[in-house]
């Protein structure tokens, strides 16, 4: 299946939490960073997840927010640091490629957002991704 969403991480499930209709699933990412995607309890059975499950994390460009340093009083859990390889932008949005240890994340952001961050190659961000919305496939 070819997928239009650009980041798709792999990974390893470190954890699974289960509650009574969603469950949040800890994943190691290939570079090392834990992140946490809150997803059905449904999809767990059904992707059979489990600590040790390889998986691939998908998470759309919009759903990535960046961020020029550390950010306090956030309750967005999944911080990723990473280097800014390629600002693209047009007339009202932009894209920005982010090299993050194990891969690459792009988030699409606006253009006013870009110049505000002043975001160019080489910049350091943090990716900023609420755990709602990271979606898993089992590999």
């Amino acid at each position: 299946m070819i997928l239009s969403i650009r980041n798709q991480i792999p990974g390893t499930v470190v954890s699974v939490t289960s509650g009574e209709v969603m469950a949040t699933v800890k994943v190691r990412l290939d570079g090392g960073q834990e992140i946490t995607a809150a997803i059905t309890l449904e999809a767990v059975k059904e992707l059979g997840l489990a600590p040790g499950s390889s998986v691939r994390t998908l998470i759309k460009s919009t759903e990535v927010a960046l961020a020029t340093g550390a950010v306090q009083g956030l309750s967005i859990r999944n911080r990723i640091p990473g280097t800014v390889t390629e600002v693209t932008t047009g007339g009202a949005m932009a894209g920005v490629k982010v090299t993050v240890a194990g891969g690459e994340l792009t988030s699409a952001i606006t253009k006013e957002a870009v110049t505000d961050l002043g975001l160019a190659a080489g910049s350091s961000v943090v990716a900023l991704i609420k755990s709602t919305e990271i979606a898993l496939a089992s590999v």
